[in-house]
């Protein structure tokens, strides 16, 4: 990279952010300093497009502290929004590399679900027919885990696509997702869904880590708000506002926050501040704490003759999570 180059890159991230964030009077001032910071030089010497993000990134987040504001690199080529195609190209290739966002499902000793979401909740064009799979396995559990440690974003419409398979028929109030720059309002609900739902009365527990964001956030704050699930893990990272991506270079992408959540609940969302877990613990202990819970419940089922079986696996459970450890 040269410094023509590089001074063309900021200055079309610094009309991108005046024209497009979330909060107008922030983006021109974020604007103004990254414009007067190209002026001076301050990237000139930063010819590697990796270190040009990470620079450009910290100046973007000054004083907001908006984890979605950023200059992402990519070590692959950045899909071209201004080109459908070729957009739909990569995320369809990304979704089916990553069998659809569906990290790891299964049905644990006990009859309890096990779903892990990851590295993102992909839009339900290219990852709805994995989480419906998944949930025509887990519909039957009594229990389930939901895993979202790793879930590091994806669609909102994704969020409403889990969201259906967790509650009873009537329609849900899920989030509302704001655009300042024309006060348009956008609602998500709970809707119809192809296959079984695991539905609304069951127990739910997400586990959470510092790592889940954005749209992971949604769907656990989503889920907590409306007292569907216990969440249990971590404070996550806090990462409210949409964004939209905009190709800077080959490997440069401007992330610029467009919209801002409001949850129908609470009022508000978790920008900043991530979402409190009702049992915080570490990341690395979530899962054993929730599979014990989940275990007691279904020890606490009543004892019908088909249900013996799986009140014995229950049980087995219970007994090795108590025992000491080997060693």
């Amino acid at each position: 990279m040269h410094t023509d180059e590089i001074r063309t890159i900021v200055d079309r991230l610094a009309a991108l952010v005046n024209e497009q964030y979330v909060f107008p009077e922030v983006g021109r001032e974020v604007a103004d300093r990254l414009t007067t910071a190209a002026a001076d030089g301050k990237y000139d010497g930063l010819t590697d497009p990796e270190q040009l993000s990470v620079q450009v990134t910290a100046d973007l987040q000054i004083g907001n502290q908006d984890k979605h504001l950023r200059l992402k690199f990519h070590r692959g080529e950045v899909p071209d929004e201004t080109d459908p195609v070729e957009e739909e190209h990569y995320w369809a290739t990304r979704a089916r590399l990553d069998a659809g966002g569906v990290g790891r499902v299964e049905r644990l000793p006990g009859n309890i679900g096990l779903l892990g979401i990851k590295p993102l909740l992909f839009d339900p064009s290219h990852g709805g027919a994995a989480v419906t799979a998944a949930m025509s396995l887990l519909a039957a559990t009594d229990a389930l885990i939901l895993d979202l440690r790793e879930c590091l974003g994806g669609s909102p419409e994704q969020v409403a696509f889990v969201c259906s398979h967790l509650f009873d028929g009537e329609p849900v109030h899920l989030n509302d997702l704001v655009t300042p720059a024309t006060g348009a309002v956008r609602q998500f609900w709970t809707h119809h869904v192809p296959g079984p739902r695991f539905g609304g009365s069951k127990p739910i527990w997400v586990l959470t880590s510092g790592s889940t964001f954005s749209g992971g956030e949604e769907l656990t704050y989503d889920l907590q708000q409306l007292g569907r699930a216990k969440v249990v893990g971590e404070r996550t990272g806090g990462g409210a506002h949409p964004r939209e991506g905009f190709k800077l270079h080959s490997h440069l992408e401007a992330t610029i926050p467009i919209m801002r959540a409001i949850n129908p609940v609470s009022g508000t969302n978790w920008e900043g501040a991530g979402i409190t877990p009702d049992l915080e613990v570490p990341a690395t202990d979530a899962y054993a704490v929730a599979h014990r819970e989940a275990v007691e419940h279904v020890l606490a089922l009543p004892a019908t003759p088909e249900r013996l079986g799986v009140l014995d696996e229950a049980r087995a459970a219970l007994d090795l999570s108590l025992a000491p450890a080997a060693g």
